[in-house]
């Protein structure tokens, strides 16, 4: 397993990987919908989910693409951009999890260890729109549960 410490995505292109085999977005989010607008509260806006899945995420092209997703997204962000402010997605739980997402623009970003083996992604400049996110797992199946923080601060 890789040890990322910081992933940061400022330019699309870094982190993100190629759409080759997508989960479908369209489905209902299993843990519900956030809408928020640059200079949201509370920071950070928490979302309890279970992570894992069946699904690879390797299927979807990347190398930062790891661990087992569900096929359904499990939250998905609306989120109005503004102010400059950055957006940070994480996850933390106290198994190896990791995160997928699937960007307003259709492109994917994920990560595996941002903070210890928590993922983490910073986007400097965040695009307005719907954000997919799935919180995976390391055993293929197996389910572990889990937060997704939303913050427009850097950790």
């Amino acid at each position: 397993m890789k040890v990322h410490r910081f992933i940061t995505v400022a330019v699309l292109g870094m982190g993100i990987a190629a759409p080759a085999i997508a989960q479908n977005f369209n489905r209902p989010p299993s843990f519900g919908t956030v809408n928020l607008s640059s200079n949201f509260a509370p920071d950070p806006t928490v979302v309890n989910v279970t992570a894992g899945g069946t699904v690879p995420a390797e299927r979807l092209g990347g190398a930062e693409c790891l661990g087992t997703i569900a096929n359904a997204p499990d939250v998905r962000l609306n989120y109005r951009a503004g102010q400059g402010l950055p957006l940070v997605l994480s996850a933390v739980s106290r198994a190896d999890v990791t995160l997928v997402v699937n960007l307003p623009n259709g492109q994917w970003a994920c990560n595996d260890d941002f903070n210890g083996t928590n993922p983490g992604i910073v986007f400097r400049n965040p695009q307005s729109g719907q954000y997919d996110i799935w919180i995976g797992h390391y055993e293929r199946g197996q389910s572990v549960p889990a937060q997704l923080r939303i913050s427009e601060i850097i950790p």
